[in-house]
């Protein structure tokens, strides 16, 4: 993806405690009729779609209140299922910022958009992954999955980029909806290494009952 073929208007699926970054994978059920009608409008065009945040995740309105910086995703596999759902993949290629909402008469919604304080999120320069880097969040990351009940397969982790393995524990993590826009919204890799153990250390694992089977 170079930068002059992205799209200034994006269909966007705003869901509240969900993120996805740039050069991370994730699998999304749609089962909504608005944003079935979406993914038909992704398929036939350029196959992306914006995902955002809500600001609160206790919204009752119809319309809900947005955060500012999402990331847009381009959908790489497509399966419908028996009983009318969407499974999809979606690949995070860059954030972006929002500009305005426009008006639309589709029953989802649609923004106007600007990447340019992210284009480095399409650099494909991947930054191997030493533990060094992460040995000083990984173990309060585990101890936290776990007392929640997590299931991380760590060992797959590590064999990943750097990257590829900070941006898929925040995506994981069980931090709150603000944690995890704090999270997107940092800069860089390194911006979001330190928040991930700025918000653990705000954490007291011992209120955490630990729900993993053992």
């Amino acid at each position: 993806m170079i930068k002059e073929n992205l799209p200034k208007k994006i269909s966007i699926f705003p869901l509240s405690n969900f993120i996805i970054f740039p050069k991370t994978t994730v699998p999304l059920n749609i089962f909504e009729p608005r944003y079935i009608d979406m993914i038909n409008d992704s398929m036939k065009s350029n196959k992306m779609i914006g995902m955002i945040q809500p600001k609160s995740s206790q919204y009752k309105q119809e319309i809900p209140e947005l955060h500012d910086i999402g990331c847009l995703g381009k959908i790489t596999s497509f399966r419908e299922t028996n009983d009318g759902r969407y499974i999809i993949e979606l690949k995070g290629l860059i954030r972006f910022k929002t500009i305005k909402e426009i008006e639309a008469h589709h029953k989802y919604r649609i923004l106007e958009v600007n990447y340019e304080n992210y284009y480095d999120d399409l650099n494909d320069t991947k930054k191997e992954l030493k533990f060094s880097d992460l040995e000083l969040i990984f173990k309060d990351l585990k101890s936290l999955f776990e007392k929640r009940g997590f299931i991380i397969n760590w060992k797959a982790l590590e064999k990943q980029s750097l990257d590829e393995t900070i941006n898929a524990l925040a995506m994981a993590s069980p931090f709150t909806l603000e944690e995890k826009q704090i999270l997107l919204e940092a800069q860089n890799l390194d911006i979001r290494k330190n928040k991930i153990s700025q918000i653990l250390n705000t954490y007291s694992f011992d209120n955490y009952n630990n729900t993993t089977i053992q």
